[in-house]
């Protein structure tokens, strides 16, 4: 790679850079496809301002190695491994809020049929969705848990933002299958309450309840239970409608979960009857 004169890497746009600080200052050039490799080599050598910031690079850094069409296998996942392997003893790298909190699950519907039809490229399709829940999260100030095979899980200290990150992301979906050759459909489940924290996670029934209100919807639509529902009405949202759904047996819940349905300017209404498997 040649290396980027002065003169050159002062006529780039700031749009250019993965990483501008607060003080103007551009790093991580992603301009072309051998700055990108770059930095996604770099990445973890720059001393980002906070977390925010970090995360900000980071996806844009992932929507630049996609516009070049570079696979960035492990990248993500190695950033973990090696933070967590800084990481001192008794502190958490990134602190997940705790408490009452606001779990975000989503999975892609009819991913089996999406990989018998796109085989290896499959990978890409999901590079490209979670490229759009990362940036939606983000930007609603959420925190990733974790993604693996199809689905995607994020936490939010405020219920509004996480119904907020939902409806950017399901919009960004819309506006993708316009032009895409390979619509996806993503089913998002939303739930509040007060999930057991563990180191980097969370695990009980509240998170049970955010993967079943999940598994229960269609692509495209967005489901909450009646926790999130009263939550975010407290914060009096313009523009977020909720549509009941009715009470709701969920697979291994001891009782039915009213659930509603997030309407919102842009996102589509009109759905099947959930998934519920009854008797």
């Amino acid at each position: 790679m040649a290396r980027l004169d002065p003169k050159a890497r002062a006529g780039l746009p700031d749009r250019a850079f993965a990483y501008v600080d607060s003080t103007g200052q551009r790093r991580l050039p992603i301009h072309d496809a051998a700055h990108v490799r770059n930095a996604l080599a770099r990445f973890g050598q720059v001393d980002f301002e906070d977390d925010a910031a970090r995360e900000r690079a980071r996806v844009r850094l992932l929507q630049a190695a996609k516009r070049f069409r570079i696979v960035p296998v492990g990248f993500i996942a190695g950033q973990l491994r090696s933070e967590r392997a800084l990481e001192p003893p008794g502190r958490t790298l990134l602190e997940l809020p705790t408490g009452f909190v606001t779990i975000l699950m989503t999975d892609v519907e009819a991913s089996t049929a999406l990989v018998r039809q796109l085989g290896d490229r499959y990978r890409d399709l999901i590079d490209e969705v979670w490229d759009i829940l990362r940036q939606s999260v983000a930007e609603a100030g959420g925190h990733e848990v974790e993604a693996r095979a199809d689905e995607f899980f994020a936490v939010f200290a405020a219920p509004r933002a996480a119904v907020d990150a939902a409806v950017v992301a399901q919009r960004a979906f819309v506006t993708r299958a316009t032009t895409a050759a390979v619509d996806v459909r993503v089913r998002i489940g939303i739930h509040s309450g007060y999930p057991i924290s563990t180191k980097g996670n969370y695990i009980g029934l509240d998170v049970h309840t955010a993967s079943r209100v999940c598994g229960v919807g269609h692509g495209g639509q967005i489901v909450v239970t009646d926790n999130t529902r009263e939550a975010v009405r407290a914060s009096a949202p313009d523009g977020i409608r909720f549509r009941a759904l009715g009470p709701q047996p969920l697979r291994g819940l001891p009782q039915a979960v009213p659930l509603f349905q997030v309407t919102a300017k842009g996102l589509p209404t009109r759905f099947p009857p959930l998934r519920i498997r009854r008797g």
